[in-house]
């Protein structure tokens, strides 16, 4: 009896101590925390102000050998000359001959660039404001009281700014010296009255003798205190599609009209008209 009480008593014991006994923890796979031995590559945030680039505005660079107005104006008909200016327009291109007639200004003066030699393809890489160095030859049609142009020319294009000038206001200098100082420059007339053309009073030409039709040349005549003067929309600069030469074909004697354009010269002035506004 004894013996199966001892017995019974150890069992007791055996089954607390196991109760008491604390328990393994159980694993984890979390990698360990490194990020204090690692650099912070971060980039820290910015807290200053970008630094502002000031340029400095874009002027006209010098062209090596190319002339000044001054220096072009005063060289000698039939020499060879070297400007660099920029293209304010552009007659049609002349596919039977080769060749453009080009309109162009610096800040000092105009030049008129007659039948520049050129392909199609270089004709449409062309654009209004495009600075051009042309090399060709002065001369004046007709010689004496004539138009001064640049024939039998050559042309480099220049990369850099581009420019259209606006028109210069010279119904002032109408009937003086000093209208010529403006030759091949953009110009505008201020309130000028078109005036009846030959004995029938037509309002216009087509041609200078009113021997072509529509789509030549447009020939008309705007007077101012007292003196009358003629104009031309140049059918290859302004074709019969062209607001202006649309708005010439609807002009009325009497009409008063701002206008502008390029200051031909033919025995006197013959403006090439690129823009008329009736008053």
């Amino acid at each position: 009896m004894k013996k199966i009480l001892a017995l019974l008593l150890a069992a007791v014991l055996v089954l607390s101590l196991a109760a008491c006994t604390p328990k393994k923890p159980a694993e984890t796979t979390a990698a360990p925390d490194t990020t204090a031995d690692q650099e912070d590559t971060t980039a820290p945030e910015e807290t200053t102000e970008e630094p502002t680039v000031e340029t400095e505005e874009q002027t006209d660079a010098p062209v090596e050998g190319a002339m000044s107005y001054a220096e072009f104006a005063a060289a000698e008909l039939n020499s060879e000359v070297t400007i660099a200016a920029y293209i304010q327009g552009m007659q049609k291109y002349a596919e039977a001959y080769g060749n453009t007639t080009l309109y162009m200004q610096d800040e000092d003066g105009g030049y008129f660039v007659y039948r520049i030699k050129m392909t199609q393809e270089q004709y449409d890489t062309l654009e209004l404001g495009q600075r051009l160095k042309i090399t060709g030859y002065k001369q004046m049609w007709p010689e004496e009281n004539g138009e001064v142009e640049i024939c039998d020319a050559t042309f480099e294009i220049i990369d850099g700014v581009y420019h259209e000038f606006a028109a210069t206001d010279v119904t002032a200098f109408l009937g003086t010296d000093e209208l010529a100082d403006y030759m091949n420059r953009r110009v505008a007339f201020s309130g000028m009255t078109v005036a009846a053309k030959g004995d029938e009073g037509a309002v216009f030409f087509y041609k200078w003798n009113g021997s072509g039709e529509k789509g030549d040349d447009i020939y008309f005549d705007l007077t101012k205190d007292g003196q009358t003067y003629t104009f031309v929309v140049e059918s290859d600069l302004c074709d019969q599609d062209s607001d202006v030469y649309k708005a010439v074909e609807a002009l009325k004697v009497g009409d008063v009209i701002d206008l502008e354009g390029f200051l031909y010269w033919y025995e006197g002035m013959q403006p090439h008209i690129t823009s008329v506004t009736v008053k």
